[in-house]
């Protein structure tokens, strides 16, 4: 979720003559433009949160994913008051936090409880550690890794499936309407905004590389089990769930696409995207478990965003000649 639910995905310029007054001390005021690709981010997943809770029946409560939005907001506001002495609207952190709260579950979270407070404190941990991740590996004055995919990653790795879980590959029937409402805000929502950003090559090149491999891991007999399904997922209804899983294209459309982690040039990009799918594909292929396989999934980029440097020294030049 961009760093979909975090990477800055626009420079915020200040607005002159906003400012607040503490004492006896001036400090500037910085709010986001309504042009800020951030914001229409923003509004696609607090779109998908609301579907979750009144149509989708996400396993997520309001306050665990407020725990996540408001401990990214106040540590990003802090942090950048520290550098800066300005206040900052913090739209890339709270893009952070409201992703992480989009794909982490609990699963002893009581089934149907949408004011529950059960820990809460996980969801903020897991937020808090994500963003300072942003700060602390860093390379060339910008952040290595997505923050809500690192964080992620990490977490479901030291913690396993039995304290905490990423969001179901399945989540409804078309037959809901919420389900083609998701739908139809991810994909246009998506591609309005990658198309913008430059990045829609990346979306695609890393989907049908996907689309592909996944449908020899199929055919190779990958099956792997999950809680909404009676039997294990295999052959063509593994393919189908996977190219069609309206997390996967949250993670195509908002986690790959983070301009800060993703090379600069149109070859780079779309080079990086079918790289992120090959390692995906590779990883997931021996996972006989939903949440393995959506792990996997996840480590794919974290990897690849890891040897990015490396690939951006054979591609060229970005707006160069052979940049076409």
């Amino acid at each position: 979720m961009a760093d979909t639910f975090a990477p800055p995905l626009a420079v915020v310029s200040p607005t002159p003559g906003r400012s607040v007054r503490i004492g006896n001390s001036v400090y500037p005021v910085v709010l986001p433009k309504i042009r800020d690709s951030r914001l229409h981010v923003a509004m696609v997943v607090i779109t998908l949160h609301t579907l979750g809770q009144v149509g989708l029946g996400f396993h997520v409560s309001v306050p665990q994913i407020l725990a996540a939005i408001l401990t990214t907001a106040l540590l990003q506001v802090a942090i950048t008051f520290y550098q800066t002495r300005a206040f900052v609207w913090p739209a890339s952190a709270m893009l952070t936090g409201s992703g992480i709260a989009l794909i982490l579950r609990v699963p002893s979270t009581p089934v149907g409880d949408h004011w529950t407070f059960h820990k809460w404190w996980m969801f903020s941990a897991i937020a808090a550690f994500s963003l300072l991740t942003k700060f602390v590996v860093r390379k060339g004055g910008s952040h290595v890794f997505n923050p809500s995919n690192v964080g992620l990653v990490i977490a479901f790795i030291l913690l396993g499936s039995s304290r905490i879980e990423p969001l179901d590959f399945w989540w409804a029937p078309l037959s809901n309407p919420s389900m083609v409402i998701a739908y139809a805000v991810i994909l246009i929502g998506g591609s309005l905004v990658t198309r913008r950003l430059g990045l829609l090559a990346t979306v695609i090149s890393f989907w049908l590389v996907l689309s592909a491999g996944t449908a020899i891991n199929a055919a190779s007999g990958q099956c792997f089990t999950a809680r909404w399904a009676f039997a294990p997922v295999c052959g063509s209804a593994l393919w189908t769930t996977i190219v069609t899983s309206p997390e996967i294209l949250i993670f195509t459309y908002f986690m790959i696409t983070d301009p800060r982690t993703t090379p600069k040039g149109r070859v780079g990009r779309t080079l990086f995207g079918a790289m992120v799918g090959i390692v995906c594909v590779v990883l997931m292929a021996p996972q006989d478990t939903e949440f393995g396989a959506k792990v996997a999934l996840l480590a794919g980029l974290t990897i690849m965003t890891a040897v990015r440097p490396l690939l951006e020294r054979v591609v060229p030049e970005p707006d160069s000649a052979a940049d076409s």
